[in-house]
């Protein structure tokens, strides 16, 4: 199997991450042409005056910035191994779907049970991605 098939689900992942990122001065912007917002909400990180959906994008922004580490650490561990599989690429695209999925709750309804359940199998997608690396 060619190794650099792992590339597509982090390029994914990292093109969702950038995606998010543009959301949040977008975001910011609005609320700040509303009035909801001044530039001194954000001199130490957020106030509680910044509204939900702004504050929502930016968690989301660092969401995919935390855990997400590790599976960019494990694609480039496949790819230098020359291990990847059929296996490991299915599940690296199960855990991009689970983690956009987890965004799109994230950022439109917010459903805390259902953005659990996605960012739980997420979780569990990413533990199998290392340990098929490991056992293998």
């Amino acid at each position: 199997m060619p190794q650099d098939l792992i590339f597509a689900p982090m390029g994914v992942l990292a093109f969702l991450t950038f995606a998010v990122l543009g959301l949040i001065p977008v975001t910011r912007f609005r609320a700040g042409a509303a009035g909801h917002i001044t530039t001194d909400d954000f001199k130490l990180g957020e106030s509680p005056r910044v509204p939900p959906n702004v504050a929502i994008t930016n968690r989301n922004y660092m969401n995919l910035l935390e855990v997400p580490m590790l599976f960019y650490v494990g694609g480039l561990m496949y790819f230098v191994a020359g291990r990847l599989d059929r296996t490991a690429l299915v599940i690296a695209w199960i855990y991009v779907a689970l983690r956009a999925i987890h965004s799109l709750i994230h950022l439109t309804s917010n459903d805390v049970r259902q953005r659990l359940v996605a960012f739980g199998l997420s979780n569990v997608a990413l533990i199998a991605f290392w340990a098929v690396f490991f056992i293998r």
